[in-house]
């Protein structure tokens, strides 16, 4: 992939495409591609092996790139199209019946169409097949199957180790004999039996087995291991010693240890944990009970608003609190996971990953934010080639176009400096603001000297980014056009064709120190009127596919624009779950924790979510997993394409004698109608492509076997070929790529036809049809995709994994000011409130699939906590009432009914306890939770829950505001900053009201004496509760302590008139007498 091709624009549906050239002197030309195009296919027509351009036809030269040479060579006529002359084979192509011999050529492997390289796998060859006879833009008529190149399998299953030279390999040809009759006992769907295999030299004493696994170098092999594990045994069992000079015995043993572990809650700390919330749920029985066996008549209505509102409680807690059940933590081991893929002088066998960072509006989310997340990845402690960055900017923003251009350039000097001084974090902006001793633990004498002089390169870096942010401030009337005079694709925001841009890539764009650098490419995808785009979860499936076609990377990683790499080594953590032959085959996505920067020591409205993120996300992984949070999330493709997770073998069951033959035929009938019985997508699965993981001969035996049948079954897989294209959409690159499941690109495509089909899957009209956002990938139906999105893969049976290392993996900004946290708040209980509606509520979807129970528990309280709002406003009304009334919810507390009230506080508060100290959350985490539940309960989810109900019933969409993120202005400088929204209303009326209600409630029994303080003191308490509670809030509404803001003043003088209209009903100094009303008779007694 070139990393200098330049800004590719266009349209699928409209068939165009342009190239828009990036040069520094500012004479790039907007053009269409110049380059001699193939006249069959369309395709750039490419080079030779000498690297001049590529010539089929010596008599005309008649345009034909190598590609359609071959095919026409191997399955057309063999002659020009123009000319009809026959075209005569060049060096590097495969011998046809009918070619002439060519003493001057001396070309074995190209003559015979053998690589050296080998294949990797079955599923290979049949994406390439499937790629060569259906290319989307390639030629047209119907698709004819074409097969494959032959090639021969090794020892190993196709990949050669280390140990055994090449040599000595066995080799077994495709058939037995040299006719056309031999049976076919390989997996690989071969075209013609005939054709020679590779040259090789072949020893017969060496080929004593039917492949190879009698070979001398196989039984060499195989006794030195066993002599291995002998003296390892034999060291264990001695209790250590002498390793007698064989190093390679302590490291064999380590790498053959799990990558990760469990580690359980200790007994100690778990145990009354468990028991308390036992005790808990006795203590509500009764405690209900009483409640309803006990109505106040004199109040009924508040009672019974208060018993609803009380059992609606205690059902939320019990959603909430059954999941955390089972809380386990777990440890990664790094130094297994290099001994096993990564051993020093080797080739890296780490999986690579492609990295996903999504920006809308560059206003809200600043350009330099975004640049220091994209740094952070680029030097990322991963190998260079497997790593691909894919920035969406889905809000067409030239500015942020201009912003990755500078990025690319700088992260030339900033990736090396990194991974040479070893530098944490790797994001410029927040390495040079921490206030550590950043000399520690260097010994380099350069340091000092190259970290100024980096420091002094960010500082210009960032004077360009601020100035190109300044420079956006005002759009031009004609639009923005770029450097050579070519108008920006997209100036309309709402109608402009898909864009994509190579910056950096393995064949361009060098550090200054001439080493590679990770793949980044800029995608902005099209978008037309008429068309419905779902938003954030529209611009990842976009990215899903772009990178299949480009880079098709096992594994995804999606972060934030706001959200940088803290840990450079997190990417090997999340492969220490993923790359574990133990766990990681069923687990869909490894969640991160997320942790925030920039804000205040107090957290006073509890962005960190601490209790969150640290309490039930550990509960839930030791059930099923933590539900996605929509960032900071490593996902395998193949979970994201919807395919069900594997099912465990179970292990053979035994027999017995004992039993009577009838009850053995009977047994033996239902476990065959059960292993007849298969899921859908299994078979699907199954047919397309056999796994390959296991590196054993053994396996590659197996598989052998398995391709006799599967060989059959060539016909059925072309008819579903189709079938993948109705599921996963129109372009037969992508549907490829998808039966590659270990990943990897398509090797018989060439990069100029990936980058069409790379506009084509980001065609506003390519998810029409089809499975996309349904079964596929991000899941539509919810402003909140991520929910919906593990919910799906937790239903195909995947399990997640938590991952929480020692130095936070990734760590981004959070709102500071009141209102932007509400906002955000509001986001996501809105996205709640509509699962809630939606087809895929956890309510009622899902059953009979692999969704555990108490995970569903988990689900359920994420789609219902928006409801809570209703009876907690309520709740935090009564005590205003009963004050302003003088009636209460309860009735006057007799002993039993004290020791249950008592009890159930005493419950409450030790089942928090219990939890901070398993958990390890400070009680400052754990209130400020609190707080703010109650905050977000009777401001935004309130209003989340109007605005999903105006959704669904009146149909009135609500557009959701983007959270704006904390630039480099003064530290905390927005945590005052008050933004004046309808949100404010609820919590602010509830203070008022319970405000009231106390001073109200204070002067009657000022004036009625010190029998009525009793009965007082239980309402008092009930309004302290709801004032406390919102005191972050009254904070944030009161500002600095300074200044007073306009808004108190006038909530103030509301507050006054209020309290004078109550004075009437009140008359706090009159006493009241409730015996016969006395008159004056008018008589004078005296």
């Amino acid at each position: 992939m070139e990393a200098s091709a330049g800004l590719v624009a266009g349209s699928h549906n409209r068939n165009e495409l342009v190239v828009i050239q990036r040069e520094r002197g500012g004479r790039a030309a907007a053009r269409w591609a110049e380059a001699q195009a193939c006249q069959i296919c369309g395709d750039d027509v490419g080079v030779g092996p000498d690297g001049e351009p590529f010539v089929a036809c010596n008599e005309c030269a008649f345009p034909v790139c190598r590609a359609c040479y071959e095919y026409e060579r191997r399955e057309g006529s063999q002659a020009c199209p123009q000319c009809k002359t026959r075209f005569k084979r060049l060096k590097g192509c495969p011998r046809v019946a009918g070619d002439e011999e060519e003493d001057d050529v001396d070309d074995l492997e190209g003559e015979f169409g053998l690589q050296a390289d080998g294949r990797e796998d079955d599923a290979q060859y049949v994406a390439e097949s499937m790629l060569r006879a259906h290319m989307s833009y390639g030629r047209g008529g119907d698709p004819q199957p074409v097969q494959p190149i032959p090639n021969v399998p090794l020892l190993t299953n196709g990949q050669i180790v280390d140990d055994i030279p090449p040599e000595q390999h066995a080799l077994v040809p495709s058939y037995m004999g040299g006719g056309g009759g031999g049976k076919r006992i390989h997996p690989l769907p071969f075209a013609d039996p005939s054709l020679p295999v590779q040259p090789r030299s072949m020893d017969p004493s060496k080929d004593l087995a039917a492949y190879g696994y009698g070979s001398v170098a196989w039984k060499e092999r195989m006794e030195g291991w066993k002599q291995k594990q002998e003296r390892l045994h034999q060291l264990r069992s001695e209790g250590g010693g002498d390793w007698n000079g064989d190093a390679d015995l302590p490291l064999m043993d380590e790498a053959r240890q799990p990558l990760s572990r469990k580690i359980p809650i200790p007994s100690s700390r778990i145990n009354p944990y468990r028991m308390i919330i036992i005790i808990r749920l006795v203590v509500l029985g009764f405690f209900f009970h009483y409640r309803v066996m006990h109505p106040v008549n004199d109040a009924f209505a508040l009672w019974l608003i208060s018993v609803i509102c009380e059992i609606w409680f205690a059902m939320s807690w019990i959603l909430d609190q059954f999941p955390k059940w089972l809380p386990i933590e777990r440890e990664t081991y790094l130094d297994r996971l290099s001994l096993r893929f990564d051993k020093e002088g080797q080739p890296s066998k780490l999986a690579p990953v492609d990295f996903f960072v999504s920006t809308v509006d560059p206003s809200k989310e600043p350009p330099l934010v975004t640049a220091n997340t994209i740094l952070s990845i680029l030097a990322v402690d991963y190998p260079v080639d497997k790593v691909s960055c894919y920035v969406s900017d889905d809000g067409a923003a030239m500015l942020t176009f201009e912003a990755l251009s500078e990025t690319s350039e700088f992260a030339k000097k900033w990736v090396p400096f990194c991974k040479k001084f070893n530098i944490e974090p790797r994001a410029p902006e927040w390495y040079f603001q921490q206030k550590i001793d950043y000399l520690k633990d260097k010994v380099a004498a350069t340091f000092v000297r190259e970290r100024r002089a980096m420091k002094r390169d960010y500082e210009e870096f960032k004077v360009r980014i601020n100035a190109l942010v300044a420079k956006a401030q005002k759009v031009p009337e004609e639009g923005w056009t770029m450097q050579d005079g070519s108008p920006w694709p997209g100036n309309n925001v709402r109608d402009h064709p898909g864009m994509i841009q190579v910056f950096l890539g393995q064949s361009g764009g060098r550090d200054v120190e001439g080493n590679e650098l990770p793949r980044l490419v800029y995608v902005s995808r099209e978008k037309r009127p008429g068309y419905n785009h779902h938003k954030k979860a529209g611009a990842m499936n976009a990215l899903v596919r772009v990178s299949a076609v480009l880079s098709n990377a096992s594994y995804l990683l999606n972060l934030d624009c706001d959200h940088y790499i803290n840990n450079s080594k997190a990417i090997r953590e999340a492969m220490c779950f993923m790359m574990d032959p133990l766990v990681g085959k069923k687990v869909c996505y490894v969640q991160f924790p997320q942790r925030f920067d920039g804000i205040d020591r107090h957290d006073r409205y509890a962005n960190r979510n601490v209790v969150f993120f640290d309490i039930n996300m550990k509960g839930l992984d030791g059930i099923q997993g933590p539900i996605y949070v929509g960032t900071g999330c490593v996902f395998r493709r193949q979970a994201l394409y919807g395919y069900d997770a594997p099912k465990t073998k179970k292990p053979p069951s035994r027999t017995c004698n004992c039993w009577p033959k009838w009850c053995c035929c009977c047994c033996c009938n239902n476990r065959n109608k059960k292993k007849t019985t298969k899921s859908k997508p299994e078979k699907k699965k199954r047919l397309f492509f056999k796994r390959a993981e296991n590196q054993s001969p053994a396996y590659a035996l197996g598989e052998i076997e398995e391709g006799i049948a599967g060989a059959e079954n060539d016909k059925a897989g072309i008819v579903n070929q189709q079938k993948l294209e109705k599921k996963f959409g129109q372009s037969s690159v992508f549907v490829a790529s998808t039966l590659l499941e270990n990943g990897g690109t398509l090797k018989s495509a060439s990069p100029a036809s990936l980058l069409k089909e790379a506009i084509h899957v980001i065609s506003c009209g390519y998810e029409d049809k089809t499975d996309w956002g349904k079964e596929i990938g991000w899941i539509y139906g919810s402003i909140t995709e991520d929910i919906l999105t593990g919910f799906k893969m937790h239903c195909h049976g995947w399990r997640s994994i938590y991952c929480i290392p020692k130095r936070p993996a990734f760590k981004g900004s959070a709102p500071l000011n009141l209102s932007d946290r509400l906002h955000q708040v509001l986001r996501w209980a809105l996205g709640s409130v509509e699962i809630f509606f939606s087809n895929h509520c956890p309510l009622w979807y899902g059953y009979g699939g692999g969704l555990k129970f108490l995970e569903r528990f988990s689900y359920i309280n994420s789609i219902v906590y928006p409801w809570t709002s209703i009876p907690l406003l309520a709740y935090c009304t009564l005590p205003a009432i009963c004050l302003l009334t003088g009636k209460f919810i309860t009735p006057e507390l007799n002993n039993v009914a004290s020791l249950w009230f008592m009890s159930l506080f005493i419950c409450i508060f030790a089942t928090s306890i219990l939890e901070m100290r398993w958990s390890g959350v400070a009680i400052d985490d754990w209130w400020r939770n609190e707080q703010f539940w109650v905050i977000g309960g009777v401001s935004s989810h309130l209003f989340a829950v109007f605005q999903g109900l105006l959704k669904v019933l009146a149909g009135v969409d609500t557009s959701f505001t983007v959270t704006s993120k904390a630039g480099d202005d003064e530290e905390f400088s927005e945590l005052y900053t008050f933004k004046w929204t309808t949100l404010l209303i609820p919590p602010t009326t509830l203070l008022l009201l319970n405000f009231i209600g106390v001073i109200a409630g204070v002067s009657n029994a000022i004036n009625n004496g010190y029998e009525s303080w009793g009965p007082l003191f239980g309402k008092l308490f009930f309004a302290f509760w709801v004032i406390v509670h919102l005191y972050p809030f009254l904070k944030g509404l009161v500002g600095r302590q300074n200044r007073t803001p306009t808004i108190v003043i006038v909530w103030s003088i509301l507050l006054a008139s209020i309290f004078s209209l109550l004075w009437v009903r009140i008359d706090p100094f009159l006493a009241k007498n409730d015996g016969p009303l006395l008159e004056e008779c008018g008589l004078d007694c005296n």
